[in-house]
């Protein structure tokens, strides 16, 4: 299906139109054998950098595109619609970008070019084994010694843990509580930095996941980003952003789910005619249809408050928690519209319904975001 999109500028159309193109070209064949060999496509990532699609959110003066997050966003979803986990990628390399990007000095930020470019891959490490939604309680600990700070602790569902070249990593270099935590950005190859063995995950099988232990690792003092305890002020700022990539991403899976199930419904014939032309089977493809617009509209809200220098946390949050229950919904429904067919492997709908459960998981719970989204209410 066509999305019809209204962009603020040719050239946005531009990049749109190369997203579509790389998408079709190195995306879609690439998906179903990737995912079934569970290979992360590092090369993929380096042509999307290469063609500038990792860095469309930040300035010019370090690589970026300087686009609107609106634009970024749906780059994004069309990545999405061809291959999750390459989007997913793309979405949590630009989120470690971020801390760098908006709180790192002018000699910090002389890192950004290979980063944005796409030569150097991200991660970010904020969960743990025994905290996630707590993000304020985690444990890790940074202890400076001289020119170094000293971490050690566990880090857990981190995306990229096995390939990324670089981690943002949340440590405690002070007391209990949001304003005891840093942030530290490390290079992979610092000693005491140990990746562990990939979760075997439901879906997304070609992106790595993995618990990272930190054992005395000596991070240069010269890393810290933003000062001593601004960390948990940087991470909550970066999720926010990457709770809209999420948002993005569960709408173009939820997009190609439903144009997989309506073209197979348009051909699959039952009763002398073609299962679409059932009611019961087209009016629930029709709510899908304005369910995913719905979605892809509160995301688009939500940026533009962003691009506009507006609060829009909440316009994330309620964007993230729609546009992920809506693929969880589309998906599954995508299944049921296959039959039999939808339950092997020989349609893509079945990884696609395993695939979009991860969406109400990360970046925050669908039941966080919903507690954010409460408690702005009560405070009217």
């Amino acid at each position: 299906m066509t999305v019809d999109r209204i962009l603020p500028t040719d050239e946005a159309h531009d990049l749109l139109d190369l997203a579509t193109e790389l998408a079709d070209r190195e995306l879609a064949p690439r998906a179903a054998g990737f995912e079934e060999r569970a290979e992360f496509p590092r090369e993929v990532l380096r042509t999307l950098g290469r063609a500038g699609l990792l860095g469309l959110p930040y300035p010019e003066e370090y690589g970026g595109a300087a686009q609107p997050y609106e634009v970024y966003l749906q780059v994004l979803e069309i990545l999405a619609s061809r291959w999750l986990a390459v989007a997913e990628a793309v979405s949590v390399h630009t989120l470690s970008c971020y801390p760098l990007a908006q709180y790192g000095s002018d000699e910090q930020r002389k890192l950004l070019p290979d980063m944005i470019g796409g030569e150097l891959l991200g991660a970010y490490c904020l969960s743990e084994p025994q905290g996630g939604s707590d993000a304020a309680a985690l444990t890790t600990k940074a202890v400076r010694d001289g020119d170094a700070y000293v971490v050690t602790g566990t880090k857990a569902w981190i995306t990229h843990a096995r390939v990324a070249d670089f981690y943002n990593i949340f440590c405690r270099t002070g007391g209990p509580g949001p304003k005891g935590i840093s942030c530290l950005l490390a290079d992979r190859a610092t000693p005491g930095i140990h990746p562990q063995a990939a979760e075997r995950t439901m879906g997304l099988h070609a992106s790595p996941v993995a618990q990272i232990a930190f054992d005395g690792a000596r991070v240069p003092a010269d890393r810290l980003l933003g000062g001593e305890g601004a960390g948990f002020t940087i991470a909550m700022s970066a999720l926010d952003s990457g709770r809209l990539g999420i948002a993005a991403c569960a709408v173009g899976l939820a997009q190609a789910a439903l144009d997989y199930a309506v073209g197979y419904a348009k051909e699959r014939q039952q009763f002398g005619r073609a299962i679409i032309d059932f009611q019961g089977l087209g009016f629930t493809l029709a709510d899908h249809a304005t369910q995913i617009s719905a979605a892809r509209a509160l995301m688009l809200a939500a940026a533009r408050l962003r691009d506009a220098g507006r609060p829009y946390s909440i316009e994330a949050a309620k964007a993230k928690l729609f546009a992920t229950d809506v693929a969880m919904r589309v998906t599954t429904d995508a299944v049921q519209v296959l039959g039999g067919a939808g339950y092997v492997s020989d349609h893509p709908v079945e990884r696609y319904m395993r695939e979009a459960k991860v969406l109400q998981i990360v970046e925050g719970t669908n039941q966080i975001q919903r507690l954010v989204i409460s408690r702005a209410l009560a405070k009217g």
